[in-house]
């Protein structure tokens, strides 16, 4: 079993879950699905986008996107999402907040 976490900034909110409010009923059930499979470690359609983020497409809509970083092989950190459209920018957004949780990380904060 993979455990999934959110990445939160110093405030406490979740990069992830301001895009996942958003999202309307069925797209919010279909990305929960996705990430219940990638608990269970069935990453399905990712790909990696550099930086060390992976995309995790969700085959719905105007082209989902689930934007996450591995901390080792047990652990993703969710850094947001988004669709197909904006798909540059939020890679770039996902790159930042993985390169800073990463710095975080080793600093042992």
């Amino acid at each position: 079993m993979i455990e999934i976490k959110e990445l939160v900034d110093e405030r406490g909110r979740s990069y992830f879950a301001r895009w996942f409010d958003g999202l309307d009923a069925i797209a919010a059930a279909k990305v929960t699905i996705v990430l219940g499979r990638m608990e269970q470690g069935n990453l399905g359609d990712t790909k990696s986008v550099g930086g060390g983020v992976l995309e995790r497409r969700v085959t719905f809509g105007p082209g989902y996107r689930v934007y996450f970083g591995r901390d080792g092989d047990a652990l993703i950190i969710l850094l947001g999402g988004g669709t197909k459209r904006r798909q540059s920018r939020d890679i770039e957004e996902a790159q930042v907040l993985l390169s800073e949780y990463l710095a975080r990380h080793r600093r042992g904060a």
